[in-house]
Order: C-alpha cells, then sequence, then structure tokens
C-alpha cells in the first residue's frame, strides 16, 4: 500500500507490521510525521526480515490470533539491541491469556515494549480527523520517543507508566462496546446506554485493578475516551456485533460480513474464564458472553442485568450515617 504525503525530512525507520485499516493508519501517521515507514504483513511482496532491518521501532498492529506468530517469525532475525517494540493490537491469548506486551516482552526481555492505545477509530484517522493516544511503558525515554515519533498537529500524543492498564483498558472495552452496540440495536434509549458504559467501566476498572493496574488509568484516554469512543460509534466492529445480535442477526454473519475482526468475542471468553477463575463480579461481560454463546437473547441479557439484587453503587454506607443506626434513640 502507498504511505500518503511523507515528508521529505527522515527521523527514524519504522516497521508497522499489519497492513490492515489500523496498521495502514498508523503507517501514514508515521509517514507523515518525517519518519521512514516500512509496512509489512504476510500478503506483503517485501520480506519481514526487510522491513525490519535497521528499524528503531518495530510497531505490530496485528490482529491478536497473528501477535505470537509473528514474534516467533522475528526472534531470529537480527535486532539491534535499541530497537524499540510498540504494541497496537488489544486482545487476550486465549491458551496463555497473556495480553499482547505480555507475550512481545516475554520473547524480547532485553528491549523497551510500549503499549499504544486510545479512541483511535482508524477510519478517522484516515480521514485525517484529530485524536489522541497514549503510549505506555515501565522504560520512561522509550515511551517518550515514541511520542515524539508520532505525536503531531492531528493526532497528540500521550505518555503514560502503566502499560498494563492502558492495555487493559483498550482490550476490556471492547466487550463492553458489544452490550453498547445491543443497547442501541434494541433501542433502549439514552438513559440505558448511559448507565451501562457506566457500570461497564466500573466493571473494567474492577477487573484491570485486581490484575495490577492503577485505577487512574482507566480514567485517561485508553480506559474511558476509548470506551466512549468504542460504545458509541457504528465505525467500532465492536459495537456492530452487538447491534447486529439485537437485529435478529447470527453471530456467524456478523462476523462474516465484518471488514476485520472484533476482538471482543474472543476477550469476553478468556476474560469471563479468568473472572470465573479468580472470583471476580463481571455481570455486564457475563451477559455479553452468554449472548455471544447463544444461550440467551439480547433482551434476555438486558432483564438479567436489570433484574440483579440492588446494592450500592460505590463501595458500602458506614452504618454510622444510616438513618436507622445510632445511639439508641
Amino acid at each position: 500500500m502507498t504511505i500518503q504525503n511523507p515528508k521529505p525530512k527522515i527521523e527514524a525507520t519504522i516497521a508497522i507490521l499489519g497492513a490492515g485499516a489500523w496498521g495502514t493508519a498508523l503507517a501514514n501517521l508515521a509517514a507523515a510525521n518525517g519518519n521512514q515507514v516500512g509496512l509489512w504483513s504476510r500478503e506483503s511482496s517485501e520480506s519481514l526480515a526487510d522491513v525490519i532491518a535497521g528499524a528503531d521501532i518495530i510497531l505490530s498492529a496485528v490482529s491478536m490470533k497473528g501477535v505470537r506468530p509473528v514474534v516467533e517469525l522475528i526472534k531470529p532475525l537480527p535486532l539491534s539491541s535499541d530497537t524499540i517494540i510498540v504494541t497496537a493490537t488489544k486482545g487476550l491469548e486465549p491458551s496463555t491469556t497473556c495480553t499482547p506486551a505480555q507475550i512481545w516482552q516475554a520473547a524480547f526481555p532485553s528491549h523497551p515494549v510500549v503499549v499504544l492505545a486510545g479512541p483511535n477509530l482508524s477510519k478517522e484517522i484516515e480521514q485525517g480527523l484529530p485524536a489522541a493516544t497514549v503510549v505506555a511503558s515501565t522504560d520512561a525515554e522509550a515511551a517518550k520517543v515514541v511520542q515524539a515519533r508520532l505525536n503531531s498537529t492531528r493526532f497528540r500524543v500521550y505518555t503514560n507508566s502503566d502499560p498494563l492498564g492502558v492495555e487493559l483498558g483498550g482490550t476490556l472495552k471492547n466487550v463492553i462496546a458489544i452490550s453498547a452496540g445491543t443497547c442501541d440495536g434494541l433501542q433502549l434509549g439514552t438513559n440505558a446506554k448511559a448507565a451501562l458504559v457506566t457500570r461497564g467501566l466500573a466493571e473494567i476498572i474492577r477487573i484491570g485493578t485486581h490484575w495490577g493496574a492503577k485505577t487512574d488509568t482507566f480514567y485517561g484516554l485508553s480506559g474511558l475516551g476509548d470506551l466512549l469512543a468504542t460504545c458509541n460509534s457504528p465505525l467500532s466492529r465492536n459495537y456492530q456485533v452487538g447491534y447486529q445480535l439485537a437485529q435478529g442477526k447470527q453471530l456467524p454473519e456478523v462476523l462474516a460480513a465484518l471488514q476485520g475482526t472484533a476482538e471482543g468475542v474472543n476477550t469476553t471468553q478468556v476474560l469471563i474464564q479468568l473472572a470465573n477463575q479468580q472470583g471476580i463480579s463481571v455481570p455486564i461481560s457475563y451477559q455479553v458472553y452468554r449472548l455471544l454463546q447463544g444461550e440467551v437473547t439480547p433482551q434476555a441479557a438486558v432483564d438479567a442485568l436489570m433484574l440483579r439484587d440492588v446494592k450500592p453503587e460505590i463501595g458500602s454506607w458506614p452504618s454510622q450515617a444510616l438513618p436507622w443506626k445510632g445511639n439508641g434513640s
């Protein structure tokens, strides 16, 4: 594919793996920012070894199922000790429950790994509309390098020191986006949608902090920001899965018609497996799982959520604040 309007000044060599909509959008952003860019996919005429040769940054935008195969292809190839690995994939590996960053870091322990995530609908980015993202790493300098390479007047890049939280925010919101699409497909209204997304964020935070991420991260661009974008845009493939299911279509039919992968379908299955093992309460994700499995209809999933036991919204009410508790009066 042709990279659009590269600037004459070359600042770095970036190898982008994955020539789908997201990979191509990132390649165009990087090229427009003055970087020399190589774009690779399994259909490329150029070899992977040639594309990554001399790269300062390897940016992976392949689907979740492609992460480990690509990692295995790169492992025997020579890499500079200074090469930074960036992962822009959102998902969980079914066999290991690892995130993409965990897979890359295990394979390349001496290389800094940076996570890129945010409210980044690729079609809007390709149209030149403004957007912002987060690059997160335990290596602050590596995150700053990636920030400098990608930041522009139409793509604002922030750094973050919590890569797990940034990655989980971008991954788990896809599950909630399926439920949001279902809500809109059933025409349940704005009140229901607002409640669903808000409680969905609470669920994401509960899961993420249980796994070691920082709470504050989920209120940022890769958490709340990505959640809002994905739950409110028909451009989101995960939103479309829920919407089309609510219209009476079957899951295989919906997935076959999508252009690209709806990572939330796989993520839901892995999430429920982990939540059951670790005793994490995930009521919205569980109903999404049942919906995807064909165990319930979209309306039945909504009814199950509405009929749950009532409880405080946040934490528990201090006993001294309750009107029927006191000094015996």
